[in-house]
């Protein structure tokens, strides 16, 4: 072999070594298993395109995002929404995880008006009642909610004839909370350790109604 031949072949396996290490530093070194090549045939065409899903479905998979589906809470929201097409148990929870922070922050302010038309009479009693003792026993009561760490719809009944429906809400709320006596001086509680509460409240409400806003007709641990 001549030694031009040799330069020549030479030059070559060089400029063969340069593109290996060239291609490497952009795709990588390949190792282990590897999935096939896609075909281009095998690739959906999808620009444009949305998956078509109709009222009915949504409305389902909404309602088996809190219950279970087939439970006779699912089948409650199911006549709920089909009594009143525009009801979302999404914006139902939003609008009761409000006003569990009103209703709170109103009892204890010892204050119940700013919240008392979205209330039951006999639940109203109630809170009011509790206000009352406290006062009699000169007690003042501060709280601030940290955060909601649970909301979830924990039972759910709908009543065809009267078309009422009763959704009870599971919270478990992050506070603070003291207790003060009528000298100022801490009673109970800290302004700085967290407590978890856990309440359970139905709300109640005729479908179709024209008065948007839910009750609160019960409350319990």
């Amino acid at each position: 072999m001549s030694s031009a031949m040799m330069i020549q072949l030479l030059v070559l396996a060089a400029v063969a070594v340069f593109l290996i290490l060239k291609l490497r530093s952009v795709l990588g070194t390949r190792e282990g298993f590897e999935k096939p090549p896609v075909r281009p045939e095998a690739i959906p065409d999808v620009q444009g395109r949305q998956p078509v899903v109709n009222d009915e479905d949504a409305h389902n998979l909404e309602i088996a995002d809190h219950v279970p589906e087939g439970s006779d809470s699912a089948k409650a929201l199911a006549a709920m929404k089909k009594a009143e097409p525009s009801f979302s148990v999404n914006e139902f929870l939003s609008g009761a995880r409000s006003a569990y922070e009103m209703v709170l922050d109103a009892f204890d302010k010892g204050d119940m008006e700013p919240v008392r038309g979205f209330i039951a009479p006999e639940v109203l009693e109630a809170f009011e009642g509790a206000i009352a003792a406290r006062r009699e026993q000169g007690l003042v009561v501060q709280s601030k909610i940290i955060g909601i760490r649970e909301l979830a719809v924990n039972d759910a009944t709908f009543m065809q004839g009267s078309q009422i429906a009763e959704i009870t809400v599971r919270f478990m709320a992050e506070l603070t909370s003291i207790v003060k006596d009528a000298n100022g001086v801490l009673v109970e509680g800290s302004e700085t350790e967290v407590k978890r509460q856990r309440d359970f409240w139905t709300f109640q409400r005729a479908m179709g109604a024209a008065d948007p806003n839910w009750r609160l007709v019960a409350t319990g641990e």
